[in-house]
């Protein structure tokens, strides 16, 4: 429906109702660019997480939109404006960037101990550490669905203290699942402000290691397979399976 007719016509009700299966505070950080751009400044060094809130007034067939947030266990809640968009996602987009042009928001700090330069170089760091990432899990689930058996987050080598995140122990093949952030992908790693000299060096040193783990896998015969983050868990699926059922022909 083209957002002139809702004068004269109720709106859809996918303009402002909220999706079955879509989770409340999901829908809101998209919408508003990140969790951390819903702060409501309540004083004290407090910041309180808001929601915006659409509603059809009845009579004059408009969509309202509402800043919502607890504060001292009460409810509190600010007008923001109309909003006229043909879809509910879009409608909170609009009200987000109409609360923020008012100076109902603010962003919310970093916490002092974080070594990030932003709230987005921060996600990507959490994002890029540990086992069992989104793009590990859906690179594993792949290849479990192809068949394909193997180990995870294992020494190839005894003695050599590098993990592999999959392991082909028989096969001698092992895959490295990295992070943009961590491993300085050239495509999408995005460099801190904040201690760059040290972040620098920090990355440089990970590269750095990165490269001696592959020399000292090859030196024993193994074939190394390095998958960044952001590859298609297709392609890059079918790239190690490639290398695993060569390697039996091999055998």
């Amino acid at each position: 429906m083209d957002t002139h007719t809702w004068k004269e016509a109720r709106p859809s009700e996918r303009a402002y109702k909220p999706r079955k299966g879509v989770k409340p505070a999901t829908e809101q950080d998209r919408a508003a660019g990140g969790r951390h751009r819903r702060a409501v400044d309540i004083g004290r060094g407090r910041y309180a997480r808001a929601s915006v809130s659409l509603r059809l007034t009845r009579g004059n067939r408009r969509i309202r939109a509402y800043l919502r947030w607890s504060q001292d266990g009460k409810t509190e809640e600010r007008y923001i404006g109309e909003v006229d968009q043909a879809t509910r996602a879009a409608n909170l987009v609009q009200a987000w960037q109409q609360a923020a042009a008012a100076g109902m928001l603010t962003e919310e700090p970093l916490p002092s101990d974080s070594k990030a330069s932003s709230w987005e170089v921060r996600a990507v760091m959490r994002a890029n550490r540990g086992r069992d990432t989104k793009p590990e899990l859906a690179l594993r689930s792949l290849l479990h669905r192809s068949g394909l058996r193997y180990r995870v987050d294992v020494q190839p080598l005894k003695g050599i203290r590098r993990r592999a995140d999959i392991v082909f122990p028989k096969d001698q093949i092992a895959v490295f699942v990295d992070g943009c952030f961590w491993h300085g992908c050239p495509e999408h790693m995005r460099s801190s402000k904040k201690n760059a000299e040290a972040w620098a060096a920090k990355l440089e040193g990970n590269r750095a290691r990165d490269a001696e783990t592959n020399d000292l896998l090859r030196a024993a015969g193994w074939t190394v397979i390095r998958i960044w983050e952001h590859e298609d868990p297709v392609e890059a699926s079918d790239r190690i399976a490639d290398a695993v059922h060569q390697a039996r022909r091999d055998r």
